[in-house]
């Protein structure tokens, strides 16, 4: 028997890369697309402010068809609720059942994405929950993941952090109540290479930027050594 197709909840960073690689492993679920929320004002994936032509551009690199979930800004929660349902109803008429999250270790939303998903009639895979966030980290870069911090929460980690490599010298350097993966919403990233991808996608920094009280280092796509 086949396993269940699945959606991965693609924010662009470190955590849904690597849930998308897990699961891959695992083979439980056959990830078929990556669901990704863009605020159509910004034309910009929600939340972490990475541009759409790189969010398609890692959709090419795991050779995973990429479903957006577009977004006006200001959203209220029921505006994202009524958008993310549409497009799951849509993804159930293909036989779609399942949606993958990266999520580590934050009941409360946990429960919530498992009371959504009930309601379009899927259920959720979270293949990272329950990690220790220190030794997660530390597997993802040993597994050849790199990643860019592209929001910063000031209150919480320097915004000098913004626009740094997610690695061995970031995790040493981070504030001691920082999570190591960043699962309080302390930052957000970029995958930008690992073994989920087909090709690293390069990349240059662009400005960094204070918007809505976080602090966003812009990315944009750079040609490759050889192109």
């Amino acid at each position: 028997m086949s396993p269940p197709r699945a959606l991965v909840s693609w924010s662009s960073g470190k955590d849904s890369a690597w849930a998308l690689h897990e699961v891959r492993r695992a083979n439980r679920v056959e990830p078929v697309g990556l669901l990704t929320t863009v605020t159509e004002t910004f034309g910009r994936v929600s939340i972490h402010g990475v541009r759409e032509a790189l969010l398609r551009r890692q959709s090419q690199e795991t050779e995973l068809p990429l479903r957006t979930v577009s977004i006006p800004n200001p959203c209220s929660n029921a505006i994202y609720e009524e958008a993310l349902l549409a497009e799951l109803d849509r993804a159930r008429g293909e036989g779609i059942t399942h949606v993958v999250f990266g999520d580590l270790f934050l009941e409360d939303i946990r429960e919530y994405r498992e009371r959504l998903l009930a309601r379009a009639g899927f259920a959720g895979v979270f293949p990272l929950w329950g990690r220790d966030t220190g030794e997660l980290a530390r597997e993802m870069l040993d597994g050849g993941l790199a990643a860019v911090l592209v929001c910063v929460d000031p209150a919480r980690l320097p915004e000098s952090f913004a626009g740094r490599e997610f690695d061995e010298s970031f995790l040493a350097e981070r504030p001691a109540q920082v999570d190591a993966c960043g699962e309080r919403g302390e930052f957000h990233t970029f995958a930008r290479a690992g073994p989920m991808f087909r090709r690293d996608i390069p990349v240059r920094g662009g400005r960094v930027v204070r918007r809505d009280s976080l602090v966003f280092a812009d990315l944009l796509e750079s040609a490759a050594p050889d192109d």
